[in-house]
């Protein structure tokens, strides 16, 4: 228990005395949702690895506060988690609404982090207009969520979200259907606190605040993914230390439909101090 908000589910594993590597996963993921590329480089035998069931996923429990929920708290909880651990710093890697998430504690607390890689993410929305707009599509997508009662309700809703243009060709990937599998463990009155509460709607914006950054941030994002190419090519053009690589074959979720150049660009560029 860290303080008295949250009950952090997490899975450690490897040598405590290796540079960690902590994993935040994305919206619908969990603490496996990195399992694949963990196992590629922990082959290297180079690092320890840290990853997080994120509030209203997985195994982690809050109070019911929603307040618990938001970008804020949560960023404070994993800092709670690392001087738990006793991890003065590590390297950082978030997926999508990990990526936010990763890119707050980046900018908040840089003195905890030694290299970041940002994985389909983004630094919020510019306008309080555009950030009001997306609060009120996270809201409608939340009350579906809400209304789901049965398995079958919520594997065509996954069905649905995974046919936005952002996945690319996710849906003919092979281990779809175990994409799919692993989601269904969540919660999905849960998912919908999260979105409402964690939402790139209702995050603060850091547009402004990362073009004070100075920590070293490997920018990634799928050939597929044009909407987060733009995002992404605008932090490069804010921020002289994000450095972004477009990885072929791949939309949104890189790290599932590449695993194995996904491990490599973490291991190339966190190997490298």
């Amino acid at each position: 228990m860290l303080g008295s908000k949250y009950q952090l589910n997490y899975i450690f594993q490897g040598d405590v005395n290796k540079p960690t590597i902590l994993f935040l996963h994305g919206f619908m993921g969990d603490c496996e949702e990195f399992e694949h590329v963990v196992t590629i480089i922990s082959h290297l035998n180079h690092f320890s690895f840290l990853t997080v069931d994120l509030p209203g996923h997985g195994k982690t429990q809050l109070l019911e506060s929603n307040d618990y929920y938001t970008m804020e708290f949560t960023a404070q909880s994993i800092i709670n988690l690392l001087n738990q651990l006793k991890i003065s710093n590590c390297f950082l890697i978030g997926y999508s609404m990990g990526g936010r998430l990763a890119l707050y504690l980046t900018l908040n607390f840089p003195e905890r982090f030694l290299k970041v890689i940002l994985e389909s993410a983004s630094p919020g929305l510019f306008t309080e207009t555009q950030r009001l707009e997306r609060v009120k599509s996270d809201n409608q997508i939340a009350k579906k969520l809400n209304r789901i009662n049965t398995s079958e309700d919520f594997t065509a809703f996954l069905s649905t979200w995974y046919t936005q243009s952002i996945f690319g060709n996710i849906k003919n990937h092979s281990h779809y259907e175990k994409l799919i599998t692993t989601r269904l463990k969540n919660t999905p009155a849960k998912l919908a606190k999260s979105l409402c509460w964690m939402g790139t709607g209702s995050q603060p914006s850091l547009w402004e605040k990362i073009k004070t950054n100075t920590l070293p941030i490997l920018l990634l994002v799928g050939e597929y993914d044009k909407k987060f190419i733009d995002i992404n090519t605008k932090m490069v053009d804010a921020c002289n230390y994000c450095n972004l690589n477009i990885i072929s074959g791949a939309g949104h979720n890189i790290h599932f439909e590449q695993p194995e150049i996904f491990a490599f660009k973490v291991s190339t560029f966190f190997s490298i101090l």
